[in-house]
């Protein structure tokens, strides 16, 4: 990303004129400088890349996420024609020039607007992105689904769960909105509160702050959490050894058995493995398995996982329930069925049926990334129901 920053610094001031040079060379040193603070905060961990503003981090982000990305594609498309048109200027014999009367000029030569357009573009761009991006991270909805349930006991026909994923205490949420996200989980008065994973961005300094939120949290029969694969980032032990010295209900590979309304309901916590690259599919299986191990038959069962490929495994040993996060409902959709959760996951957002099971996926309540498109910020409010269903 350096490497085209300063590719783009060296044809924009080629480009540009005058005053114009110096307005895309402000530009090009500050989103520099910002990606420096933002690598060097996070490589040597002190903290000063959590320190800069939300809307700074929002414009380093996307501009060398969305701008570095067009600037590249509109070089290749105009390499083409730049190199047939030095070809014909090398190979054209040179003609005699003819002297004609200099003609007054109005208006702005290509050039001109050209420069004018390479200086003023990129900051008109990275400015819009990352202030529509702001409305966003300070903003989510409660998305609720009516779910009949396969197997479920009569007597917790009508449970509510409050499902809160991908919180991501960080650089992007932090401060009012986590405080907004725990008073409208608690409004919603569930009977269960489930973490899905990503309580933090990376960070472990965002950690206490993130478990201060966990327990101004409540629910009528308890509250419970998963590990996601941001969590580990850092330092995954340490990140484990204070959520568990906190007291916060946590599973890691294990499951803890509530009674409800007098049944046996089964909580059962995936942990967040270690995969080799590209088999990351068969790692989760393989850790389902194993979990499911410690199923009881007496209990409902509801599988917390992170990543949404565990319901493969899940649904092929008969959970008849799955919540699950990590995809961020995509993050950015052309629509429901387009962008970027089809192309890497199977299952992205919303509800899923495989035979008897279900699965919700939510698409998170934080945000690592400042921009989503089609894919918002939620908790998920889930009421379960006795019944059967088409699947």
């Amino acid at each position: 990303m350096l490497a085209l920053d300063a590719v783009w610094w060296i044809v924009s001031m080629r480009l540009a004129t005058n005053g114009w040079r110096l307005f895309a060379a402000l530009f090009m040193l500050a989103q520099i400088a910002g990606l420096l603070s933002l690598v060097g905060g996070r490589v040597l961990q002190s903290g000063w890349d959590r320190a800069l503003p939300k809307f700074a981090v929002s414009a380093i982000f996307l501009w060398h996420f969305f701008g570095l990305a067009l600037v590249l594609l509109l070089g290749v498309c105009v390499l083409p024609f730049w190199i047939v048109r030095l070809t014909r200027g090398f190979f054209l014999k040179k003609k005699t020039a003819v002297i004609a009367p200099v003609e007054e000029r109005s208006g702005l030569s290509r050039r001109e607007f050209l420069g004018i357009a390479a200086a003023a573009a990129p900051p008109l761009f990275t400015l819009s992105l990352s202030t529509i991006a702001m409305t966003q991270l300070n903003s989510f909805r409660v998305r609720r689904f009516e779910l009949p349930v396969a197997g479920l006991p009569r007597d917790l026909d009508g449970l509510t769960i409050a499902q809160v994923s991908d919180i991501h205490v960080g650089r992007f949420t932090s401060g009012r909105v986590l405080r907004e996200m725990a008073e409208k989980t608690n409004a919603l008065g569930a009977d269960l509160v489930l973490l899905t994973g990503d309580l933090i961005n990376d960070a472990l300094a965002d950690l206490p702050e993130g478990l201060d939120i966990v327990r101004s949290i409540h629910a009528r029969h308890g509250l419970c959490m998963i590990e996601g694969n941001h969590d580990l980032i850092e330092n995954g032990a340490e990140f484990e050894r204070v959520v568990r010295k906190s007291g916060i209900p946590f599973l890691l590979d294990e499951s803890v058995v509530l009674t409800i309304r007098g049944c046996a309901l089964q909580l059962l916590g995936l942990r967040w493995g270690h995969s080799v690259h590209g088999k990351r599919d068969g790692e989760i299986s393989e850790s389902v398995a194993k979990l499911l191990q410690q199923r009881r038959d007496d209990a409902f069962p509801i599988l917390l996982a992170h990543h949404p490929h565990a319901f493969d495994a899940a649904a092929a040993a008969g959970v008849p329930l799955v919540l699950a996060g990590h995809t961020h409902g995509g993050q950015l959709m052309l629509n429901n069925r387009a962008g970027f959760g089809p192309e890497m996951f199977r299952y992205w957002s919303g509800l899923y049926t495989r035979g008897r099971s279900r699965m919700i996926v939510s698409n998170g309540v934080g945000n690592w990334f400042p921009l989503r498109v089609n894919a918002p910020a939620e908790i998920v409010h889930i009421t379960l129901r006795r019944g059967e269903f088409s699947s």
